[in-house]
């Protein structure tokens, strides 16, 4: 059994789902300790009672966490410290996301609601922890989407949201450089996860099942994602690309754009 974060305090949000909730389990397989951040208090117990029994020094605190309120988002920190006296890691996963043309999206709101939870909600977690992560010489990790390296249509609001986290994290990579702190960005591609069942489609409902209309080789599960992430996270690696398209996309980019806009395009169209 790895134990690369045995002892590690790791702080995940999302982590009642998908994603969010496989990082947990994995990482409690190693015995990490862990604090489990979103909002549905009965989910967050239910992973947190997974993570107990993988590992007999794990240790799991929940607290039901809004990131889309800064207040929040500082509470969450605070309970960290208080509960474990230190901070390792920071996973920002939280978010949603939408699957509609700008020209068919009735509520506009939409935009806002996106940033603030794929980005602000990031921006409110980091802020308050990075006393605690200067002390311990630890890591971010954000969780971002290959939408973030490109734009997709349909994703628009989506997009704009995991661009400006990259920006965000970017940046700030570079001011901690001295800190000893490393951020990880970690960009992946369809993964099944119920962040796409809960996708805002054009009228404002979850695309649900709708969103998996593709063929079932091109979709990742997430216990594959999380484990890539682990292993990401282990190496302090400063990106993460998880697909073979996804990395040739970033190069075709910068040679012809414009063929990767047909490529997103094309992909966008084949979910359909």
């Amino acid at each position: 059994m790895k134990t690369r974060f045995a002892a590690k305090v790791i702080v995940i949000t999302g982590a009642s789902s998908g994603i969010g909730a496989e990082m947990a389990r994995q990482f409690a397989g190693e015995g990490a300790r862990l604090v489990l951040a979103a909002r549905d208090t009965a989910k967050l117990e239910a992973v947190a009672t997974e993570c107990r029994a993988r590992h007999a020094d794990a240790r799991v605190v929940v607290v039901p966490t809004d990131v889309t309120d800064e207040a929040q988002c500082r509470a969450l920190i605070d309970r960290t410290i208080a509960e474990y006296g230190q901070l390792d890691v920071l996973i920002v996963n939280a978010g949603m996301s939408m699957s509609a043309r700008v020209d068919e999206i009735t509520d506009i709101s939409v935009f806002e609601s996106l940033m603030r939870l794929n980005y602000l909600g990031c921006v409110w977690c980091t802020v308050p922890a990075l006393p605690h992560l200067k002390a311990s010489r630890g890591q971010i990790v954000a969780i971002s989407s290959l939408a973030g390296l490109t734009g997709v249509p349909k994703r628009s609001a989506y997009s704009a949201s995991k661009y400006a986290l990259a920006g965000f994290y970017d940046s700030l990579r570079i001011e901690l450089v001295s800190f000893g702190i490393s951020v990880t960005m970690v960009h992946p591609g369809f993964v099944y996860s119920d962040i796409n069942l809960h996708a805002l489609s054009a009228d404002g409902t979850p695309f649900g099942e709708r969103a998996y209309r593709r063929k079932s080789a091109e979709v990742m599960s997430t216990s594959e994602c999380a484990r890539q992430i682990l292993n990401a996270a282990a190496s302090r690696d400063r990106e993460l690309i998880m697909t073979a398209k996804g990395k040739i996309g970033r190069i075709l980019k910068l040679l012809s754009p414009r063929f990767v806009d047909y490529l997103a395009r094309r992909a966008v169209e084949t979910r359909q």
